[in-house]
């Protein structure tokens, strides 16, 4: 980036003290190349709009809204690839203060956590048998940012024994009313009476401050061997489908990002294959498995059926063409080693 523009980046947010410039949250590096300016995400805003405005019922309540076209976080300033790691994250990005309070203020109707509980519990089945296969025995097991509890209600049809944590109070009660066992705060809150055999962290890890900090408290947590699992948005997907927005390609790259919930990026950042096994491999685990996936299903009754039919069709094109580290989301397992700082994992695809 040249100077004017730094300092012209530098002048618009200047007043605004919940924003910080950093190097990689990853590697450390500070050599970093543009992916997206304001301009260019406040572009993907209006056609995020567009896009879900054509597929949603006129009646659409304004909660259903939520996850769609409307996010916990702000739309990034400007987003950057690092040159080492090529790591997908916000620069300047928000405070730990700002970010955790725009978690914990988080509400929502019941009407939509209700919505999101049975759609996702739904999907989470399939997680579920990912986890049970690639672990080979039954345990105990912890998630980190389990929301409304869709996964925990999910392992409830296998032999393990799992509880959550999440800092959102609303979320916390609500799956609590369901039933489930969850601790309202972080990771760093939890002292178990004994190591679990398995912690995982689903569409929450591109969202955590210090992605590093948490994966050494899961390996505090976990047991030598004990299995990590990981869902998150593949940012060099993201980068490859949204440099093709101009041109000939335009309309399949809106439909291709859109369907993921990446148009507008909505994330605080996004892995590469570099980037995470270099996290993995510092924080003390190996990559046995990774599974290249897509968003969660979000068609209900509120889109409309030509909308349903090109959201499960440009999905199941996905899932065969985009494999592993190809897809627009990735699902990692890793196991705990005994001492952080290991050999490098090698990730190995898997259908």
């Amino acid at each position: 980036m040249s100077a004017g523009s730094d300092v012209a980046l530098h002048g618009s947010i200047v007043s605004d003290v919940s924003y910080e410039f950093t190097p990689c949250p990853i590697c450390g590096a500070v050599a970093a190349s543009v992916v997206a300016d304001a301009d260019d995400i406040r572009a993907e805003v209006e056609r995020l709009w567009v896009f879900q405005g054509r597929r949603l019922d006129d009646q659409t309540p304004v909660h259903r809204l939520l996850d769609r076209v409307v996010f916990s976080q702000r739309p990034p300033l400007r987003l950057v690839a690092c040159e080492r790691c090529a790591h997908v994250y916000r620069n300047p990005s928000e405070r730990r203060e700002a970010l955790e309070r725009a978690y914990q203020d988080a509400q929502s109707a019941s009407v939509s956590f209700e919505h999101l509980y049975r759609m996702q519990r739904a999907a989470f089945l399939t997680q579920a048998r990912r986890l049970v296969d690639t672990a080979g025995r039954t345990g105990r097991g912890l998630e980190v940012g389990s929301y409304v509890g869709a996964f925990l209600s999910a392992m409830q049809n296998t032999a393990w024994s799992f509880e959550g944590v999440d800092i959102s109070c609303d979320a916390v009660a609500f799956a609590a009313a369901h039933g489930l066992r969850v601790t309202l705060g972080g990771i760093d809150d939890i002292r178990p009476a004994r190591p679990y055999d398995a912690v995982v962290v689903y569409n929450t890890f591109e969202q955590l401050y210090d992605p590093a900090a948490v994966l050494r408290s899961a390996h505090r947590v976990l047991r030598p061997g004990g299995v990590l699992s990981l869902r998150v948005p593949n940012g060099t997907f993201y980068r490859r489908w949204r440099a093709r927005l101009r041109g000939p390609l335009a309309a399949l790259a809106v439909r291709l990002l859109a369907h993921n919930n990446l148009l507008s990026f909505p994330y605080r950042q996004a892995f590469s294959e570099r980037s995470l096994s270099l996290l993995l491999d510092r924080a003390g685990f190996t990559t046995v498995r990774v599974v290249g996936d897509t968003l969660v299903p979000v068609a209900d009754r509120w889109t409309t059926w030509l909308g349903a039919l090109e959201e499960r069709g440009v999905k199941a094109f996905e899932r065969i063409v985009e494999r592993g580290w190809r897809a627009p989301w990735v699902e990692l397992y890793a196991k705990r080693g005994v001492e952080p700082g290991g050999r490098r994992p090698v990730a190995v695809a898997a259908p």
